[in-house]
């Protein structure tokens, strides 16, 4: 409740002309200061008009005024900057540690706001708290919400690869094969794809890369697929085995612990076996991941990653049994999916690294450029009527709802808070 009055104040959400403290006198805000997220008041700089005399200083918010004494606040000089005390319920009064009184405001809104709150935030897991409301919502302001989460979703992955970029010690090309590695386990295996390419510098598979299997062995051996294929009479799979075994002993290697590979009710063409041989096949094939940075179109983007397979993972999927002969690795619709988790994020990071506009700008024109990702989110959206054109839109939403909708956080939706905002009034 304390974070809804907070949210109120805010964003100015309190009934107007009902601002009074305790004692009657009339209150004006002029500006409701800087919300705090550290230790301290809740708003700092903020300026109110009492009965026609300005105040600078601090807002305090509680649930109930007697709070303030639960809290400590009373006798703390870091209080004493307090100039009004916004309360829910006043039952007690407060003052500074110098005993003078601290005014008091109780937050004028609409009776059933706490309510309507949490009807929005708590009704039925996996429909989105704003659903039955989302059609009201003007167009344009949907679309200007879609523009900045398509950008925080962008700058979110950019970060991540400049802190492989640092973690590398500057190395762009092998921040960019981790971020292909975390890519090409998608959202099943991301995160066992991520941890197996940190734990195998980029370095180590290009200076062996004239050898399928030895690229091949470390990346299956490191995987931790290998250790169940001792017994395996396929001669190609004990070649890569042989090769594993004597790098692992020349560089040491030691595979990640618990990297938790998951299969199940997954497409055989996603299994991290046929990823993994997709991968040595582009390192055999001669891709340098740090390209990235300086693609100049889509089809330039999409082309680093067309490749068909050969050999044994031409007509496999993974070491149990053998399929017919399937030449391309992956689909066009796969590639555009790399080219959006590994090659935008790695272009854009490098253009915010070195103030090269005309990289980040790329960035976006080809996440635009790009049809519209097919996915439970964005089929979700599209039965509420927000149409996904383009993966610039596809991200937005996706970003909507894994970082808003799933963890409620409507308060902080520019959807939720413009249907929070009409439903002030009483």
């Amino acid at each position: 409740m304390e974070r809804l009055m907070q949210y109120v104040w805010q964003h100015r959400l309190w009934v107007a002309g009902q601002l009074r403290t305790s004692d009657g006198r009339r209150v004006t805000v002029v500006d409701q200061g800087r919300l705090n997220s550290d230790a301290g008041p809740d708003f700092f700089n903020a300026k109110v008009s009492i009965d026609g005399e300005m105040w600078a200083g601090d807002v305090e918010i509680h649930v109930r005024a007697s709070d303030w004494h639960r809290h400590g606040h009373d006798g703390n000089p870091a209080y004493d900057s307090v100039v009004l005390h916004v309360v829910g319920v006043s039952d007690c009064t407060v003052t500074r540690s110098d005993g003078s009184p601290i005014p008091q405001l109780t937050m004028p809104c609409s009776p059933d706001f706490h309510h309507r709150y949490n009807a929005m935030v708590n009704n039925p897991y996996g429909e989105l708290p704003c659903a039955r409301e989302l059609a009201g919502v003007p167009d344009i302001f949907v679309r200007d919400w879609i523009n900045a989460l398509a950008h925080e979703r962008l700058y979110t992955k950019s970060d991540r690869v400049l802190g492989y970029v640092a973690e590398s010690g500057g190395d762009w090309r092998n921040a960019a094969y981790i971020t292909l590695a975390r890519a090409l386990g998608f959202k099943t295996n991301s995160e066992p794809f991520e941890r197996l390419a940190r734990s195998l510098p980029l370095r180590r598979l290009m200076k062996h890369r004239d050898s399928p299997e030895a690229v091949e062995g470390m990346l299956f051996g490191m995987a931790g697929l290998l250790d169940a294929q001792t017994g395996n009479p396929d001669h190609y799979v004990q070649r890569m085995i042989q090769e594993y075994r004597l790098m692992a002993a020349k560089f040491q290697m030691k595979p990640p612990q618990g990297l938790g590979w998951k299969m199940a009710r997954m497409r055989p063409q996603n299994f991290p076996h046929r990823r993994l041989a997709y991968l040595a096949a582009l390192m055999h094939d001669g891709f340098v991941p740090g390209h990235a940075v300086n693609v100049e179109t889509l089809e330039e983007a999409r082309s680093l990653f067309r490749l068909d397979l050969k050999g044994y993972w031409s007509r496999r999927y993974s070491f149990d049994s053998e399929t017919s002969p399937t030449v391309r690795a992956i689909s066009d619709r796969m590639i555009d999916s790399l080219v959006i988790n590994m090659v935008i994020p790695v272009l854009h990071a490098y253009g915010v690294a070195h103030d090269d506009d005309r990289r980040t700008e790329r960035a976006v024109e080809m996440m635009q450029r790009i049809k519209g990702e097919d996915n439970v989110y964005t089929r979700l959206f599209d039965s509420l009527g927000i149409k996904c054109g383009d993966a610039y839109t596809s991200q937005a939403l996706i970003q909507l709802r894994t970082e808003y909708c799933d963890s409620r956080k409507c308060l902080y939706c520019r959807i939720g808070h413009r249907l929070l905002a009409a439903r002030v009034a009483p």
